[in-house]
């Protein structure tokens, strides 16, 4: 169910008092994708001697329901509403981000914030970026420096980074392309993609939960991706005619809640009317890793443009599919096949002159970025005026 707000930010005028000895790291998450990546990083923090972890709640969590996933696993610091449910074009977003900005602003007063952490590129992510460098809250960014179209999301990531005084990049050519853009390098620490932790924990899917699920071949996992309404329905009819075609047993994940989600959403829906597909709304991470490393092994892919094809999939070995230009730019590893304009011929046609590799290759780092991150954390002086001065390096 959505998350009802609170009736009134009264409680949120007089700050928590500080834990003596520690820094306290507020941790923002907005989706239930972002959060599996987060998820180890806030472990690592709450590991750590001299940090603790608040976690703070906001975005599509609210619409979707899984803010109770979060809440499972941590204390839940604060809640921030943004989207109202419903409300679902990019002037809906803008208003949301508005709210969203003074709304996080109140949370990091109460919560007496030593610093921000904030993952990717969406809105969430950017209205506490900005509550944070603008009420002097040293910010700190995960995934800056990636190339990625999305809807809005490159022009969202970078100026996360321009607001942001320690960034936290997943390949070495995002670490390059931050101090090209003029962020301090002393600033700038390579620490891979949290994505990729804790990946060997996760054991494949059995074969009884695989069957609760249709024991699927081919996963699809399509969101919207900033195309006009009828481009996006074809986009996602072209991924449903290529998965009806292959004959395989067939998984359809819900898109996320960006604008055009009802396009994409829709065209998914009638598969599950006319081809018998499978549909399901969210899988928790360790049931998505599973089913990934299930398909891996039996030969199956994963079909859309989710960025997990190109992260997650690859570090287990798993062939994707990536259609469509929401991922354009972001660096490819050997198990993506690309389709930038898709069909259900183009898609099989360049699946079948795919030559898949034979041991994983990913630039995206070796499983340890959560330590990292809050070794970093832990070390620098969050205190420091210095910390907030920021000049472009060039």
């Amino acid at each position: 169910m959505p998350f009802e707000p609170p009736k009134s930010d009264s409680e949120l005028l007089a700050p928590s008092p500080k834990t003596p000895g520690k820094k306290r790291i507020v941790v923002v998450t907005g989706t239930r994708a972002e959060y599996g990546l987060l998820k180890p990083v806030i472990r690592a923090i709450i590991d750590h001697p001299l940090l603790e972890a608040a976690v703070v709640v906001s975005g599509s969590h609210l619409l979707a329901g899984t803010h109770a996933e979060v809440a499972a696993d941590f204390r839940v610091a604060g809640i921030v509403p943004m989207q109202r449910p419903g409300a679902a074009t990019r002037i809906d977003d803008a208003l949301a981000v508005g709210a969203g900005v003074s709304r996080f602003a109140r949370s990091y007063y109460k919560i007496n914030a030593d610093a921000v952490l904030v993952l990717g590129d969406r809105i969430e992510a950017f209205a506490a970026a900005a509550a944070a460098s603008i009420g002097g809250v040293p910010l700190a960014h995960i995934h800056g420096g990636d190339r990625a179209e999305g809807i809005a999301d490159e022009a969202m990531r970078h100026a996360i980074s321009k607001l942001a005084h320690l960034h936290f990049p997943a390949t070495p050519s995002s670490a390059e392309r931050l101090r090209r853009m003029g962020e301090n390098p002393q600033r700038v620490f390579m620490v891979g993609s949290p994505a990729i932790d804790g990946l060997r924990e996760f054991p494949e899917l059995s074969d009884q939960a695989a069957s609760e699920l249709g024991d699927p071949q081919l996963v699809i996992l399509l969101h919207p991706a900033g195309l006009e309404p009828g481009a996006e329905r074809d986009h996602a009819t072209a991924v449903v005619d290529f998965a009806s075609a292959t004959g395989r047993r067939v998984l359809m994940l819900a898109p996320n809640f960006d604008p055009g989600r009802e396009n994409v959403l829709a065209v998914l829906k009638a598969a599950a009317s006319s081809h018998g597909f499978r549909f399901q709304e969210h899988l928790p991470r360790p049931q998505f890793v599973g089913l990934l490393k299930r398909l891996a092994r039996h030969d199956g892919l994963i079909v859309g443009n989710s960025s997990a094809g190109l992260i997650e999939a690859a570090a287990v070995h798993c062939r994707s599919v990536n259609v469509g230009p929401r991922q354009a730019g972001r660096e490819t590893p050997p198990n993506v096949v690309t389709v930038p304009v898709p069909s259900a011929g183009a898609i099989a046609a360049a699946l079948a002159s795919h030559q898949m590799p034979l041991s994983p290759i990913h630039p995206y780092g070796e499983g340890d970025s959560g330590p990292r991150i809050a070794a970093v954390l832990g070390e620098t002086d969050l205190a420091s005026a210095d910390l907030l001065r920021k000049r472009c390096a060039y």
